[in-house]
């Protein structure tokens, strides 16, 4: 008989606060509790990447951690990358540069990419590979998936460069 935890996850900006088994995984927590089935489940392993979130802002694989390991913690979904009716641009590169044939990597492909470009928003093709290195990809050899990180990069820094700079009077 297993004796259930309390946690307080915030997912997406929302704060959830369930009762779970010590030894449910966070993807698990998301898909089955939360109903957040983007997050998709691959290898169970923590090889393919496939199930890859933001906690606290820094991309994990979700199938290596437990949901109460996430007490207390923030976690973006593919669901939360941008506001509702909107993509984010790294959304948008991959379906601009057809980053994805049959879409099960892609959600973990691009929470990754969004790993890649907050921490290098300039990436060379090779700093885009070796940051996708823990993803798995079946369908696409990958070259349109680095297309799309690329286009993402120019699309945030045009986005970020058109912005307004605020005024010291």
């Amino acid at each position: 008989m297993s004796t259930k935890h309390a946690i307080t996850v915030t997912v997406n900006g929302q704060r959830h606060r369930s009762e779970v088994e010590p030894r449910l995984l966070l993807v698990h927590y998301l898909r089955d509790v939360l109903d957040l089935t983007g997050t998709h489940v691959g290898c169970n392993t923590s090889q393919c990447g496939a199930c890859v979130v933001l906690l606290n802002g820094e991309a994990v694989k979700a199938c290596t951690l437990l949901a109460v390991q996430a007490d207390g913690c923030e976690v973006t979904t593919i669901e939360g990358l941008a506001p509702e009716g909107s993509l984010h641009p790294i959304q948008e590169g991959f379906w601009e540069q057809h980053g994805l044939q049959c879409g099960f990597c892609t959600p973990g492909m691009i929470m990754a990419s969004y790993q890649i470009l907050k921490h290098n928003p300039h990436p060379t093709e090779a700093e885009i590979r070796k940051g996708l290195e823990g993803n798995i990809c079946r369908c696409t050899g990958y070259q349109n998936i680095v297309r799309a990180v690329q286009a993402a990069a120019e699309q945030m820094h045009a986005s970020t460069a058109a912005q307004p700079v605020a005024s010291s009077d």
